[in-house]
């Protein structure tokens, strides 16, 4: 096969069939980013204890959940002693089996990883410092690559509570139940809520795909996809286009370790995905039989939970090896936990907690995404995710060339409808599907297992006849709320709690795409005007509270001094003047943006870290009220008599001034990331709460200042048609193709970024052979 690099190091694999375009891809792929996914194939291997050590953690980027390595371990153990990656891979027919081209380019994606690990002479080889030399960098096995597709799927379920499942262990004299361990629900159910917008939230999106109806030239679709991920670690994209001539044809971005495009687009259609509301999981509240807590009753009758014993190896301080063996509890509907994002649920004498995830099961999202990368229209997508159900937790948006706009939210999605939901949610269960939608089921009854539709692709998920989809002519978008307002001129009701809200508010992120994406279409969009879109980087709480903010900050000017929560008042300074100056912008010369960040901010509760967390303002923030019959301009305005909007500027002055910047500070003097010595200004800012499209994932750092980004904006394209024979496109992958500081392509489109500027996609064959940089390696053995 022959890889062909273009600019900014992007490879175009050829190959003859999909063993040898695996093949190219895991060559390529660890040609970048070996290190960063070697560490990760440890994780999935259950050995992170035994070369890290035990008592060290990480976090899981992509749903911000700590565990530690003995956790982990723990966790990743069981699932290889489970079989449960060989089972799928054992079924041989039907939506579940595992096509034989998904088969056929991992086998060679590890092949193709191996012999480059293989040319450098192995780990020694290894430039990148966070490796070089490291006993934990070996060849891989085919199985590493399919769990690290497990580890994917379980995303949103089994690995948010991970921690957890590991930890769980029943009251016995060595393991008392604290006194202390009567669960309040409500209060449980309070501190969930804030756990889950705060782990969630920052995973998201936006995707917007406009029909012919929308476009300036009203005969063909265009597609913006713009992912918020991780800027670190394996939750990251990596670009590059896969071709076999006549089988298929495709280009884009996939997560670390995936040899098939997740996101992009072919000759025909477009697409993205945005994280989706809808909960992969329920948790089930087992009856314990008295004096017995590792049996539970079930239809009145005592069934025994399963232990299942593992042995992790761990090192110690001084290096030696040890093991440590562990028991994990299974019930029917999966594993005991006993905490959820930190929240303890206690595991007592009469009561525990097993979780049930839609996903242990669904390896068929990588048929799903083999067929999208071949597909022809939006029709066909909507065909393939009908056929599948296999989307793990987002949404899909298509665009197609022939003016084709799709919304969905179809995928594995617990049949757990409103009737279901109100008969068998326990106390705790009531109290988080008011706040969350999340039920937590009784586990004692066969009257609460999730229930089963006719079109289903297995027992227990919604068929797609339950789910949510929309056609528009004009455009659908997304940003990571529920469905409801797709599109607010034909709203999307009647789906189930669990799925998503209707009627309800919308983050000011989801507000301002749809403010800018009607404007748009109305004027007919172009390439150049979605590019403008999505880096306009207006920040929506200012534009809809800053006047009122303004006229506030004058009336305490006599005075000189505004309330701050510390009971300290704070000098105003300059601070009403930059206010009404500011271009109500983030872009890096935009002054004034970083005061009123702090300030929305304080007035939201998301002072210490905003990169997860989407908490709306509270209502008495707000002058005019939300209007469920207005939903994208209300709620609007800022309540200045509310007494929390003066003391949050007070605070955020205070803020500023403790972190020695001026009120008028730059976006681009405090917000930037510093690669190999040199520093990028980032435009962009804080999403949710603040209502910036191009959302950047950052801390404020108490007396410095705004923190290193940690995410945001990530792979984004921009796709259309224009009667050729080729798509025209634009794309940016904001932090580089590559996570190692020695190679040449670990900041060149940073610098991009930082500027605005776009790569031009080449994806013809005349474009790749025409490009101005060229680098062809031409690769046997596969």
């Amino acid at each position: 096969m022959t890889v062909t690099r273009t600019e900014y190091g992007i490879p175009h694999i050829v190959a003859k069939d999909f063993g040898s375009l695996g093949y190219g891809y895991g060559y390529s792929f660890a040609q970048d980013n070996l290190c960063t996914i070697a560490a990760d194939y440890v994780t999935v291997e259950g050995a992170r204890s035994r070369w890290f050590g035990p008592n060290a953690s990480y976090t899981m980027q992509g749903n911000g959940v700590t565990v530690s390595n003995l956790d982990s371990d723990i966790f990743w153990t069981e699932v290889q002693q489970a079989h449960a990656v060989d089972a799928l891979l054992a079924v041989q027919s039907g939506p579940n089996a595992l096509a034989p081209q998904v088969r056929q380019a991992v086998t060679g994606y590890v092949a193709g990883y191996n012999r480059w690990l293989a040319d450098i002479g192995g780990a020694a080889g290894v430039t990148d410092p966070a490796c070089h030399g490291a006993a934990w960098v070996h060849p891989i096995t085919t199985m590493d690559a399919y769990l690290r597709f497990y580890q994917l799927i379980l995303l949103a379920g089994q690995d948010v509570v991970m921690p957890g499942i590991a930890e769980a262990q029943p009251p016995s004299p060595s393991n008392p139940v604290p006194a202390t361990a009567a669960m309040d629900a409500n209060r449980a159910a309070n501190l969930l809520a804030v756990g889950w917008h705060r782990a969630m939230g920052g995973l998201g999106s936006n995707a917007v795909a406009v029909g012919n109806a929308g476009t300036a030239d009203h005969k063909h679709g265009l597609l913006l996809g713009n992912p918020h991920f991780p800027w670190t670690d394996t939750e990251r994209f990596y670009q590059a286009q896969l071709t076999i001539p006549g089988t298929i044809d495709v280009t884009g971005a996939s997560l670390f370790g995936v040899p098939v495009v997740l996101i992009g687009h072919n000759a025909d259609i477009a697409w993205s995905h945005t994280v989706s509301t809808a909960f992969r999981f329920t948790p089930y509240q087992l009856t314990l039989v008295p004096g017995s807590p590792t049996t539970y009753l079930y239809d009145g009758k005592p069934t025994a939970m399963e232990p299942r014993t593992v042995t992790v190896t761990v090192r110690g301080s001084d290096g030696t090896l040890s093991t440590v063996t562990h028991t994990l509890w299974w019930t029917r509907y999966g594993p005991v936990f006993n905490s959820i994002l930190g929240i303890p649920l206690p595991w007592t004498q009469t009561t525990a907690f097993a979780i049930r995830d839609a996903n242990v099961d669904n390896f068929r999202v990588f048929n799903h995404f083999l067929f999208t990368d071949m597909a022809s229209s939006a029709d066909d997508e909507l065909a393939i995710l009908n056929k599948y159900e296999g989307i793990p937790w987002v949404n899909t948006l298509v665009a197609d060339k022939t003016g084709h706009a799709l919304y969905a939210d179809i995928g594995a999605i617990p049949n757990v409808p409103n009737s279901l939901a109100l008969q068998c949610n326990t106390a705790l269960g009531a109290a988080t599907y008011q706040l969350l939608g999340l039920p937590v089921l009784d586990g004692s009854t066969s009257r609460c297992e999730w229930l089963t539709d006719s079109d289903a692709v297995e027992p227990g998920l919604f068929g797609p006849s339950h789910l949510p989809h929309l056609f528009r002519s004009d455009y659908v978008t997304n940003s990571n709320d529920s469905y409801w307002l797709s599109n607010p001129a034909q709203p999307l009701t009647g789906f189930a709690r669990i799925i998503g809200t209707e009627g309800t508010q919308r983050s000011l992120r989801t507000r301002i795409g749809l403010v800018m994406t009607a404007d748009n279409a109305k004027a007919g969009f172009t390439l150049q005007r979605m590019q403008d879109e999505v880096f306009s980087n207006e920040q929506y709480a200012g534009m809809l509270t800053r006047s009122d903010l303004v006229s506030m900050c004058n009336s305490y000017a006599t005075v000189g001094y505004l309330p701050t929560s510390s009971g300290q008042p704070v000098g105003i300074g300059n601070a009403c003047s930059v206010l009404a100056n500011w271009d109500l912008k983030e872009n890096v010369d935009s002054r004034g943006a970083i005061l009123f960040r702090r300030f929305w901010d304080h007035l939201s509760g998301s002072t210490q870290n905003t990169a997860y967390n989407y908490l709306p303002v509270t209502a008495p923030a707000w002058k005019t009220p939300f209007d469920p019959n207005d939903a994208v301009h209300t709620p609007s305005g800022l309540n200045t008599a509310d007494p929390e909007v003066p003391t949050a500027l007070g605070d955020a002055i205070s803020d500023l001034n403790a972190a020695h910047l001026p009120l008028d500070v730059a976006v681009g003097a405090t917000q930037g990331i510093t690669k190999n010595g040199v520093r990028y200004p980032i435009h962009g800012g804080t999403g949710d709460p603040n209502g910036d499209f191009n959302a950047i994932w950052t801390n404020w750092v108490s007396g410095r200042g705004v923190d290193t980004p940690s995410g945001g904006s990530s792979f984004v394209q921009v796709v259309t048609w224009d009667g050729g024979a080729c798509p025209v496109a634009r794309t940016i992958l904001t932090y580089s193709e590559s996570t190692d500081p020695t190679n040449a392509h670990y900041a060149d489109q940073t610098a991009l970024f930082s500027n605005k500027d776009w790569v031009v996609d080449r994806f013809c064959a005349a474009d790749v052979k025409n490009a101005p940089v060229r680098q062809v390696t031409r690769l046997t053995g596969n």
